[in-house]
């Protein structure tokens, strides 16, 4: 039966866009649709009829090619296109936003959300992102938005035809304006505390609220949330709110109800929460052994007869692994549950076949092991069997009202089309109890709904089966079941409607039918933390290697029972949890495990057992940190820093908490929490800041025992950028080794250095009342500083100050007040020997806790080399042991205790001290009971001498007459013979080793070996790859060279010179030449005589006016005798031919573009082109002769000289052209664009006061990186004192003169230069004394100093 014709006018979403009116279709019109109309046929029509009837034919010839272009799928083809675009939202602070907007576009694009241009990954953090892509409408959901998600969010959409974005801004309102004209004070009392329920019970949380003051009949806002999902009234939900009391009733408790409940109380003048844990048990199983109920059963990918259903496993398996999982349905209406398989299956995920189109159906999922089937699990919500795109208009409500426009067209003509091949058909679910396959509706399919028949091939044979054989699906989904374990399979897909069935798609790739399972990695270590009389905190490293995280489940276990109870029943992602429920002063070890949709990893390894009991008595929380201080700050973060607490608890600082919030105009903003975890180090960057907005912080210290109060908070800060040139304050000022006149401060570098690096730092202190005053008259680099020279008894205060060659910056934030006395019960570190001569410090304490350690360092900072130390702790007493003790073992060595009071001590060694450099220069008067290593003044080099012969050497430092040397080549020892040359002086200390020629075989490392005793030494030099290779040519090239200089040989080769009367001399100079020796002249290879000796000359009896074509000719010379021969020639032909290619050369004004003639005439015509143009002289481009040069300089080079150079050369009987290409790349561009020089930053002149500092720096640019100095009035600048001389990343070099003076006026110049060219930058220093000179004060006053600092704002604008 035909179908019945629709008159709606629908796009390709299906999407009603109009109405269609049928055209009217002649019979007559039929059989015309393949005639071609002419003129003739116009004059054939005898009456108006006629004519009318062959213009609707026309009209419908048109009409119908018109079809045809729009279904030519490229005629479709445009790029995207925003029809709805994001709109700007601004919402409170914990409320949840959404962005929508609508794309056209064919291909159909593709979409990605940014925010501030940073790509958003919503798979990567779905706890605050949700992407929704559905028939062209977009839309990104942030959840619980919070101060940082202020910012501005980008849709991109792409497709093969181009790229469209849209914009929308979010902000987030943190700040609350009053309500009623009143702010309102709210407080929740009577709160609810964590709970235990068990699986079927009703539980009831509620909380009183108070809202000061009353007003009648206002009533707040009353939000509950599960895991910070805001809760709405359902079966399983119940909420009441009284007045004054809120309650949350939850219904037939479920493990889905587990989990951090919290209550809020919105107004608009502010908000306040209160949370806590629910915990739900598991009820108790029918039969011993079989595992708990599965929980958290959901729907996904409904379609017609689809639908695919998910779960979470249970935290407990019973007596044995659970085997798999059964799935039942139910349709909504009736009460018989359906098992949907009859295998069970691993995976917790399976596909549900077989719907009835447009009925509801909710599951459940039950768990079998080996001693039975688990209790169903709780129902999934009701989905309903129908098309995504039907649901999808069900979800949109009705469609925009009629427009008025109407659509005329000719009736279907796609009707009774077979459809086409589905598409992109792929495999995206195998497992061993069933596969899933996924395609594409075909394209060609006209207006009827089109079904799919599933086939499927065992690979290696040809032959295709029907799966679905009685019905074909309606959903472009299918799960196949019942295929063969271990076998192999490809598929393929077949479309059908009324008009019959049409082609098959492509089949996929063979697929192995068998469970691919993925299970996570197991956990990290363990770590549990006291917390209360029934609480234990557990945090535990995460999964390494998982793939799509469920979650993790805690089990705990008393010692020594190994029975294993779950902590928690639904799984947690976090790596953190807090145990409740436990028994106190029970000892309880605890394990993890992960799981996925795939299963469950293996358990963690056991923690170590932990008491269950509060850990405030022999613990405490740590006293609040001090000196919150800030340490940079940019547009838009500021650096903060800290001092730890003063008193620890009695356990080890895990780390800390910062909180922030906004001031505006007085007012302040709630407290918000700024890092997740904790932080470990006394400073942290806090980002994602707003600039010029105006902040408060406040830290928390964080131990075993809890979480210390929060410090002062800081006064306000603005978020700008720090402009100033000294650097910022110094932070984590901590004390060590308190005694009666003494005690050693150590800080941190400052995080912000100013506009040069930090040079130093001055100490000061002060008596508790008294005024501040500097330590030191000299600035220290190190980080550390033992103040002496304290007054037992009185209380002192210290802080540190920064320095760059800008100045001094502020002061950090002062110590608290030190008690300078020495503590009943001190130790101090003392040194012990003991008869094998084993060196070692030893320091004890008999403070210690439980968790406390020893922990030692050198010059005050932690081991890098711990080869070099052997510690042993016992009891309260800790020992270093120098395991070959040298003088790299020289310092300053500290010992600190944890978790004490302050017990530290310290011990110096020094090579003029006792004990250590004692048994140092014992080694040194040859006593070998020690082991030690000899030191080298000189490590080994290499030198090339006279002849190609090769010299290693290498200089010792300490040694004794009994050393020896061991030479190695390449691990083989070698001996002095006929290629080594070997010697080792013991006056100097010089170690030598001679290679009369150095040959291919001789790549590799060279060693030299000493062994003094018990002392060993070691140098070694690696000769290989390019180095080995040009080291090689030099050595055969001075060889050659010896060889050639043993006979008759030239020491001036040919060359010629004109005579004031005008004679041409060709000359050479020879040498070691005996009577025999013969030389002899040749012109174009003619033997000419010649007789003189010493300087061997040819005169040409002619000026230079009548040198004829005839002088022209190539001359040569050549020697010869029985110790050898040698030659040299000069070509001396016509002058323009004679010329030499044109080559370039780099000044340090510009570059030089020159050819060399053998002579030059007053008639030879040169002319210079560029590009085929010829060069115009002026200022910049100059052209010119010098001698036989002839040559065109260019200054300043710049892009616009590029391309090609050449130079025509007329001598008035022929003429030569030279080209040089400079357009492109190779060394004579490089010559150009990489030669040295100065690009900025230096000014030409600077005038300055007598007594101040300059400071210049000049940008210098060149590849390779050009060499640097500094002159001043034309004689060079060394580094001292007076002047500080810097070339840093090879691209800013400065110049520093330190309190200048009349003597430092003059020209100065920067001086650049690399292989391509040289460059030279002046400038005028000028040095003036003022008529009132104001007195210098000390270094102790900061302003003072800060004054100092030399104020050139005209010469910075130019850095």
């Amino acid at each position: 039966k035909k179908e019945k014709r629709s008159y709606l006018a629908v796009d390709k979403e299906d999407e009603v866009i109009g109405y269609v009116v049928p055209v009217f279709r002649s019979r007559w019109l039929h059989g015309f649709n393949n005639f071609v109309v002419s003129d003739e046929l116009f004059q054939q029509c005898e009456n108006l009829f006629d004519c009318f009837i062959l213009c609707c034919f026309l009209h419908k010839i048109h009409e119908k090619e018109e079809f045809q272009k729009k279904m030519n799928p490229d005629s479709l083809t445009h790029p995207p296109e925003f029809i709805v675009k994001p709109r700007g939202q601004t919402v409170w602070e914990g409320k949840s936003v959404t962005l929508h907007c609508t794309v056209a576009g064919w291909p159909k694009p593709r979409v990605a959300w940014y925010k501030n241009n940073v790509l958003i990954d919503a798979k990567s953090h779905p706890e605050k992102y949700f992407t929704e892509s559905q028939y062209n409408m977009h839309s990104l959901e942030i959840k619980n938005c919070n101060f940082s998600d202020t910012a501005e969010y980008r849709i991109s959409a792409l497709n093969v035809k181009g790229e469209s974005s849209a914009f929308a801004s979010v902000i987030i309102k943190n700040g609350f304006s009053p309500e009623y004209g009143v702010t309102f004070n709210t407080t929740i009392i009577d709160k609810f505390d964590v709970s235990f329920g068990r699986e079927g019970e009703t539980m009831s949380l509620g909380c009183t609220v108070i809202v000061y003051p009353t007003v009648k009949r206002y009533q707040p806002e009353i939000v509950w949330y599960r895991n910070g999902v805001a809760l709405s009234p359902s079966k399983w939900v119940q909420m009441h709110w009284s007045g004054e009391r809120a309650t949350l009733t939850l219904v037939h408790l479920n493990k889905e109800d587990e989990g951090l409940y919290t209550l809020r109380v919105n107004t608009k003048s502010g908000f306040d929460t209160h949370s806590a844990y629910v915990f739900v048990r598991d009820a108790d199983v029918e039969e011993e052994g079989v595992p708990v109920a599965p929980l958290d059963v959901r729907c996904h990918d409904a379609n017609k007869d689809y639908v695919v259903v998910t779960w979470k496993q249970p935290a407990v398996e019973g007596s044995s692994s659970i085997i798999g999982y059964f799935i039942d349905r139910l349709e909504v209406g009736t009460h018989h549950w359906t098992q949907c398989n009859d295998t069970p299956v691993k995976y917790a995920r399976f596909p549900v076949t077989g719907l009835i189109e447009g009925r509801s159906y909710t599951f459940r999922v039950r768990a079998l092991n080996n001693s039975g089937v688990s209790r169903p699990s709780r129902a999934s919500d009701p989905v309903v069997a129908m098309d995504p795109s039907d649901r999808a208009r069900l979800r949109a409500g009705p469609s925009a009202p009629w427009t008025g426009m109407i659509k005329f067209t000719e009736e279907d003509p796609t009707v009774g089309v077979v459809p086409g091949p589905s598409t992109d058909l792929a495999v995206t679910e195998a497992t061993k109890s069933y596969v899933v396959l996924s395609w594409k509706p075909p394209i060609q399919r006209g207006h009827e709904g089109v079904m799919y028949y599933v086939e499927k091939c065992l690979v290696g044979t040809d032959t295709w089966q029907r799966v679905n054989t009685g019905m074909p699906v309606k959903s472009p989904r299918f799960a196949l079941f019942d295929l063969a374990e271990g076998k192999s399979y490809s598929f393929r897909v077949r479309s059908c409607n009324s008009a019959g069935v049409g082609e098959p798609s492509e089949e996929t790739g063979a697929t192995t039918v068998g469970d691919r399972l993925d299970l996570p990695s197991v956990p990290g270590p363990v770590i549990p933390i006291r917390n209360t009389d029934t609480s234990v905190v557990v945090c535990w490293g995460a999964s390494k290697e998982v793939k799509n995280l469920v979650g993790y489940y805690i089990e705990v276990s008393v010692s020594g029972s190994d029975v294993w109870v779950p902590c928690n029943n639904k799984p947690v992602k976090g790596t953190r949890f807090v145990c409740h429920g436990l028994n106190t002063m029970d000892k309880c070890v605890f394990r993890v495990k992960a799981v996925n949709a795939a299963g469950y990893s293996g358990s963690s390894a056991e923690s170590e057992a932990c008491i269950v009991k509060a850990s405030i008595g022999e613990y405490s929380v740590p006293s609040p940190p001090t000196g919150v201080t800030l340490q940079e700050r940019v547009r838009d973060y500021m650096v903060l820093a800290w001092q730890a607490p003063a008193n620890t608890g009695g356990a080890d600082i895990k780390g800390y908490y910062l909180d922030y919030r906004t001031v505006k105009d007085g007012v302040t903003s709630k407290w918000h929490e700024i890092n997740l975890q904790a932080v470990t180090g006394t400073s942290y960057k806090v980002t994602d800041l707003k600039e010029n907005v105006f902040y408060q912080f406040q830290v928390r210290a964080v131990n075993r025992a809890g979480i210390s109060e929060s410090s002062i908070p800081t006064v306000p800060l603005e978020c700008k950028e720090w402009t100033v040139a000294v650097p910022g304050p110094a932070h984590g000022l901590r004390v060590q080794e308190v005694r009666k006149d003494s005690v050693v401060l150590l800080w941190e570098p400052p995080t912000f250095n100013g506009r040069s690096a930090v040079t130093g730092y001055y100490v000061d202190y002060k008596e508790e009342n008294g005024k501040w005053r500097c330590v030191q008259e000299r600035s220290t680099k190190n980080t550390y500083m033992k103040v002496t020279g304290l007054q037992e008894g009185v209380s002192y205060r210290l802080r540190v100050h920064a320095k760059n060659l800008a100045g001094v910056g502020g002061p950090s934030k002062a110590t608290d007040a030190i008690l300078a006395e020495t503590r009943p019960g001190t130790n101090e570190i003392v040194v012990d020997v003991d008869d094998d001569g084993v060196i070692s410090l030893i320091f004890e304490c008999s403070d210690l806790k439980e968790n406390s350690q020893f922990v030692w360092s050198k010059n005050y900072e932690a081991f890098t080399d711990t080869s070099r130390l052997t510690i042993q702790t016992a009891a309260g007493r800790s020992r270093a042991i120098f395991n070959d003790p040298s003088l790299e073992d020289l310092g300053t060595y500290s010992c600190f205790v944890t978790n004490t009071d302050g017990v530290s001590a310290s011990y110096t060694l020094t090579e003029e001290g006792e004990s250590l450099s004692l048994n140092l220069r014992l080694f040194y008067v040859n006593c070998e009971q020690f082991s030690a290593v000899i030191p080298f003044k000189s490590e080994m080099a290499i030198e090339l001498q006279e002849k190609g012969r090769v010299r290693f050497w290498a200089e010792v430092g300490k040694f004794t007459s009994n050393c020896q040397v061991e030479y190695v080549f390449n691990d083989n020892i070698i001996h002095e013979g006929r290629k080594y040359t070997m010697n080792f002086n013991k006056t100097t200390g010089i170690i030598e080793m001679f290679m009369d020629l150095l040959e291919v075989t001789d790549e590799g490392t060279f060693t030299f070996n000493l062994v003094d005793g018990k002392a060993t030494g070691r140098t070694s030099l690696v000769l290989i790859g390019e180095e080995f290779a040009e080291l090689q040519k030099k050595s055969e090239f001075e060889r050659a060279e010896w060889v050639r200089r043993q006979g008759p040989h030239f020491v001036e080769y040919l060359s010629f010179e004109v005579t004031p009367e005008c004679d041409v001399h060709l000359k050479c100079k020879v040498g070691n030449i005996k009577p025999a020796t013969e030389i002899a002249w040749f012109k174009d290879g003619i033997e000419i005589e010649e007789d003189d000796e010493d300087c061997l000359c040819l005169t040409v009896p002619t000026i230079a006016q009548q040198i004829s074509k005839k002088d022209a000719g190539v001359y040569e010379v050549k020697l010869k005798d029985e110790r050898g021969k040698d030659k040299t020639l000069l070509n001396l032909t016509d002058a323009a031919n004679s010329s030499t290619e044109l080559k370039v050369m780099s000044t340090e004004h510009g570059i030089i573009l020159y050819s060399f003639v053998v002579h030059y005439i007053e008639d030879l015509r040169v002319g210079w082109l560029h590009k085929e143009s010829k060069i115009s002289h002026s200022d910049r481009v100059q052209c010119g002769v010098t001698g036989e040069q002839l040559f065109l300089k260019i200054n300043e080079p710049t892009e616009k000289d590029k391309g090609k150079y050449a130079i025509d050369i007329f001598d008035g009987k022929g003429s030569l052209k030279r080209v040089l290409d400079l357009s492109g790349q190779g060394k004579n561009t490089d010559l150009v664009h990489h030669r040295a020089r100065v690009v900025g930053g230096l000014p030409d002149v600077v005038t300055i006061q007598e007594g101040k500092s300059l400071n210049l720096t000049g940008n210098v640019w060149g590849d390779p990186v050009p060499e640097v100095g500094w002159v001043k009035n034309d004689k060079p600048l060394l580094s001292d004192d007076h002047y500080t001389l810097k070339f840093e990343h090879g691209k800013f070099a400065s110049i520093t003169i330190a309190a200048v003076a009349t003597i430092d006026s003059g020209k100065y110049a920067l001086l650049v230069k690399n292989k391509y060219g040289t460059e030279a930058a002046e400038f005028t220093v000028s040095v003036y004394i003022p008529e009132d000179e104001r007195h210098v004060l000390g270094r102790g006053n900061v302003a003072t100093i800060t004054d100092r600092c030399v104020k050139l704002s005209d010469v910075f604008e130019r850095f």
